[in-house]
């Protein structure tokens, strides 16, 4: 259907009846200048039987709109990082839990303990006796669990720099999942000021400051990255915010364009050997302000 369609018809102009999906895509796609009679319409082209045929019919027809729009939004590549990357933490968080049980439990029947998802994974290749065969299978769902969690690993390394190349770049694809999984979406990660996505992953203590409580946070889960790690505690702040700056400019050009843009990776590393030229001298905890360019 063409915007004239529903202009002069309807969302309904040239829809069968019977065809849901046709109805949910005139549904989807149609547009009109503004409200009209649309019961009326409906019933007078033959499309309906009366007002509540036709209501009917637009229940079944938003209902099927709606279904499709979820699928495709779910099928999202950024949305199958998000699944990606919280599968692979629920992993590694149960995998350790269970290691921590595994090590307990373990040194009551070896005489080697040990601890860790290593000794898991040591105990899990023993032919246990039988007093020791519930732990040891036990060590062997940790190492399952820790093998699953490498595999999710390396599928968010392929598919992250597909989904989100610039931010992969200057983030490295598993911290780029991770905020797009934190901002619930690469486009609501695109939309975000980089004061926002700088201490994305801190909310706890964020809003402990707001609270009077703490300190104002200089840096979410960007910490793991080696701009901030690796630079004098006195200006991680003003690192954390140049890199927060780039990846928000970085998720714009990935959600927007698609287009690869080298120049950011440059502009970043440029930014912060000045940063850490100043050798601690000029410490910044500022967790807000415009995109450092």
């Amino acid at each position: 259907m063409n915007e004239d369609d529903a202009a002069d018809g309807g969302w309904f102009a040239g829809v069968d009846r019977d065809d849901t999906d046709a109805g949910a895509t005139a549904i989807r796609d149609g547009r009109a200048e503004g409200p009209a009679d649309w019961p009326a319409a409906a019933v007078e082209s033959g499309y309906a039987d009366d007002a509540a045929d036709y209501y009917d019919a637009l229940h079944a027809a938003t209902m099927a709109a709606t279904r499709a729009a979820v699928t495709e939004a779910e099928s999202a590549g950024d949305r199958q990082l998000v699944h990606a990357v919280r599968a692979m933490d629920d992993c590694e968080r149960v995998a350790n839990e269970l290691a921590e049980r595994v090590a307990e439990w373990g040194s009551s029947l070896v005489a080697d303990p040990g601890a860790g998802i290593e000794f898991a994974r040591d105990l899990a290749e023993r032919d246990p006796a039988p007093e020791e065969r519930r732990v040891v299978e036990l060590a062997r769902r940790v190492r399952d669990l820790d093998d699953e969690a490498a595999d999710l690993r390396a599928s968010i390394e392929r598919t992250a720099p597909e989904v989100a190349p610039n931010l992969s770049a200057l983030a490295g694809p598993v911290l780029a999942a991770r905020l797009i999984a934190l901002a619930g979406g690469l486009e609501t990660l695109a939309r975000k000021p980089s004061g926002t996505v700088q201490v994305l992953g801190a909310e706890e203590a964020l809003f402990a400051h707001l609270r009077g409580r703490a300190p104002s946070p200089k840096h979410g889960v960007i910490y793991i990255h080696e701009a901030v790690q690796n630079t004098h505690p006195d200006d991680r702040g003003s690192a954390a915010r140049a890199l927060a700056g780039k990846l928000a400019i970085a998720a714009r050009a990935d959600h927007y364009t698609g287009e690869r843009r080298p120049v950011l990776d440059e502009q970043l590393r440029d930014r912060i050997a000045t940063i850490r030229a100043r050798k601690g001298d000029d410490g910044d905890d500022a967790t807000t302000g415009g995109d450092d360019e």
